[in-house]
C-alpha cells in the first residue's frame, strides 16, 4: 500500500491580530509552496503571548515540510529560499542580498515602540490616533528604508518588480499605518503601501482576518 503524501502545513494564530503569522504566510506564498494551514484556537497561552509580545513563541509561525519543521520567521524565509530558489525571495545581486537580509534584520528585531504602541489590528480603524514620539521615530525610519529601497531598485517593490522577502516583513507595517489613520507624505512611500495592499495575497488575508470572530481586549486599543 503507498505511502500517504506528507503534508505541508504552516501553523498560524490569528490573522487579525499576528504580524509574524501573516509575515510566514506571505513569504510561503511568494515562495509557490503549496500549504495547509494550522490555526491555532485564540485561547492558546503561545499564540497569544505572541500577539501581545509578551514573549516569542515557537508555535507561530511554524513551517512543517517534508520532514522539516522550521520556526522564526527568518528562518523560513532562508529555508523557503534553498527549497524554492527561482522564487526570488532574494534578489539575485550579491550586494543586494546582504541589503535585503539586512533591513529584514532590522525587522525582525526592532521597532519594538511601533510594534507596542501600535499592535496589528486589521479590524480596527482609529481616526486621529495620537503616535507617540518614540513610535514616530521607528515610523520615520521604516518610511527612510523604504524611500532608500524605491529609490535605489526603482520598485514597486523594496527590491524590484517582484515581492520578496522584505516586502513580506514589512508588510504588517503598512497594515499598521492604516490602521493607526498615520499619514505617509513621501509620495513613492505612500505608493508602496498601496501596491503592498493591493496584493492578491494581502486582499486574501484580510478578508480572512475580518471574519474571525474572536476579539482580543488587550488590542482592541484607541488611545
Amino acid at each position: 500500500m503507498p505511502n500517504a503524501p506528507v503534508t505541508t502545513t504552516l501553523t498560524l494564530s490569528s490573522k487579525n491580530y499576528s504580524s509574524w503569522s501573516l509575515r510566514g504566510w506571505l513569504l510561503a506564498r511568494f515562495a509557490g509552496l503549496p500549504f495547509e494551514e494550522v490555526l491555532l484556537s485564540p485561547d492558546d497561552p503561545g499564540a497569544k503571548a505572541e500577539m501581545l509580545l509578551l514573549a516569542p513563541s515557537i508555535l507561530v509561525p511554524c513551517l512543517r515540510h517534508q520532514g522539516v519543521q522550521v520556526w522564526d520567521t527568518l528562518a523560513i524565509a532562508e529555508y523557503l529560499n534553498e527549497v524554492k530558489p527561482k522564487a526570488g525571495l532574494l534578489p539575485a545581486d550579491r550586494a543586494a542580498r546582504a541589503h535585503c537580509r539586512a533591513i529584514c534584520g532590522e525587522m525582525h528585531s526592532g521597532f519594538t515602540s511601533l510594534r507596542s504602541a501600535l499592535p496589528m489590528n486589521l479590524k480596527g480603524h482609529f481616526k486621529g490616533y495620537k503616535v507617540w514620539s518614540r513610535a514616530q521615530a521607528d515610523i520615520d525610519h521604516v518610511l527612510a528604508i523604504w524611500q532608500d529601497c524605491l529609490g535605489r531598485y526603482g520598485g514597486p517593490f523594496l527590491f524590484g518588480e517582484q515581492p520578496c522577502m522584505a516586502d513580506a516583513m514589512y508588510a504588517p507595517v503598512v497594515t499598521r499605518l492604516r490602521t493607526y489613520d498615520v499619514k505617509v507624505k513621501n509620495a513613492a512611500c505612500a505608493a508602496y503601501c498601496d501596491t503592498i495592499a493591493s496584493l492578491p495575497e494581502m486582499k486574501e488575508w484580510t478578508a480572512a482576518a475580518l471574519l474571525e470572530p474572536e476579539a482580543i481586549d488587550e488590542l482592541e486599543v484607541e488611545f
